[in-house]
């Protein structure tokens, strides 16, 4: 999995579908793709836009869920990026709702891109001010 951190002057552009329950723009990688590559692709097909700029952050392993009926559990690793984009942000595909993070917002999101989002803050975010 590949997710994008998009700073902007509104907050971090978060992304929901029908659900209202937010997360990051990114998902699964396809066969031979990289996280990185996933990311960008994931984050055009969500929003439009075009990422100019991906620099590494870190990695992220998500928390035990079932994947299906059998009670299989598995757990999402995914890389973040830190990604400059261009274009206006616009809801496509899966996606219904695009908004803004910025702390003490009241909208429900996502437990792992809480964790994401906390972690950039406070390791990247903070040592780069």
């Amino acid at each position: 999995r590949g997710a994008s951190i998009i700073e902007t002057k509104k907050g971090i552009l978060i992304v929901a579908k029908k659900n209202k329950k937010f997360s990051l723009p990114g998902g699964g990688a396809k066969k031979g793709e990289s996280g990185k590559e996933a990311a960008v692709r994931e984050l055009h097909e969500e929003t439009g836009l075009n990422a100019k700029n991906v620099k590494y952050l870190f990695d992220h392993i998500g928390e035990k869920w079932h994947y299906n009926t059998k009670e299989k559990h598995i757990r999402n690793h995914t890389k973040v990026f830190l990604v400059e984009a261009e274009g206006i942000p616009k809801p496509r595909h899966e996606i219904k709702y695009i908004n803004f993070w910025k702390s003490g917002i009241k909208l429900r999101i996502s437990k792992g891109a809480k964790r994401v989002i906390e972690r950039y803050r406070k390791e990247i975010k903070h040592n780069n001010s």
